[in-house]
């Protein structure tokens, strides 16, 4: 999906999921784990760019996108990765990796619904992605 998606989708994704389990909180604290949920939902792609150099050998991809950021994020992003082999199955278990990472950090930090939040988000990114790559959407 592109970014732009992704950033919808994450904003209405973090706005349910503040609501349902932070029904409670003051609203600043609602707004930044809404803005933490939208712009996780974005920035969890930039392992595609760890991803393509671990298949390819080169930062290409991300010195492309670093060249004409404009383009990258509004555009069509298909020309980013089209010099990289194939990398859904790869791309999906780096999301998945990072998603029990981040989860389990706030486990640790004691944070139980900040990690269900976390994974919520997460979790419907990485179904976009299947949705988008399967051309369901």
């Amino acid at each position: 999906m592109r970014s732009t998606e992704h950033a919808l989708v994450g904003a209405l994704t973090s706005g349910f999921a503040t609501r349902v389990l932070f029904r409670h909180a003051a609203r600043p604290p609602k707004l930044a784990l809404w803005a933490f949920g939208t712009i996780l939902s974005v920035a969890v792609d930039l392992d595609h760019f760890v991803v393509a150099r671990l298949k390819t050998g080169s930062w290409h991809s991300l010195r492309a996108v670093l060249a004409e950021p404009r383009a990258a994020v509004l555009g069509n992003q298909g020309w980013i990765f089209a010099d990289a082999p194939p990398m859904a199955t790869a791309r999906l278990r780096s999301h998945a990796a990072l998603t029990v990472a981040l989860a389990l950090l706030c486990l640790a930090a004691r944070r139980t619904r900040v990690a269900v939040f976390t994974t919520a988000v997460l979790a419907v990114h990485v179904g976009c992605d299947l949705l988008r790559d399967r051309e369901v959407v």
